[in-house]
């Protein structure tokens, strides 16, 4: 658990929700929540490619822009985001906390 939490703070940088606010314009944004999850409200601008298919559909994310990455608490995305590090992406960053605490606009289908 100690290893994971330190390759975790050398492949993706948390942000609090006010620096992911600043950055996520710029920058690829992924959910990657299961469908029904996203249906029902996501941040702005989001992509969705759930977890669960994530090692399939990773060649969607382009490597030379920057990723940022969300779930519901932090966990998946950040496992997320260890996978995509070994593919050699190099600008990932996650939200800190996830979409539960999340308080700025959301879109739902």
């Amino acid at each position: 658990m100690v290893i994971t939490a330190l390759r975790l703070r050398k492949a993706v940088t948390n942000l609090t929700q006010e620096q992911f606010i600043e950055g996520y314009r710029k920058a690829q944004l992924i959910d990657v929540r299961e469908s029904k999850d996203f249906d029902a409200g996501h941040i702005l601008g989001a992509r969705n490619i759930p977890y669960s298919q994530f090692r399939q559909r990773f060649k969607e994310v382009r490597p030379d822009k920057p990723v940022y990455l969300y779930d519901q608490n932090g966990g998946k995305s950040a496992r997320a985001a260890l996978f995509l590090k070994k593919k050699d992406y190099v600008h990932l960053f996650h939200l800190q906390g996830g979409f539960r605490q999340w308080t700025g606009k959301v879109k739902s289908k």
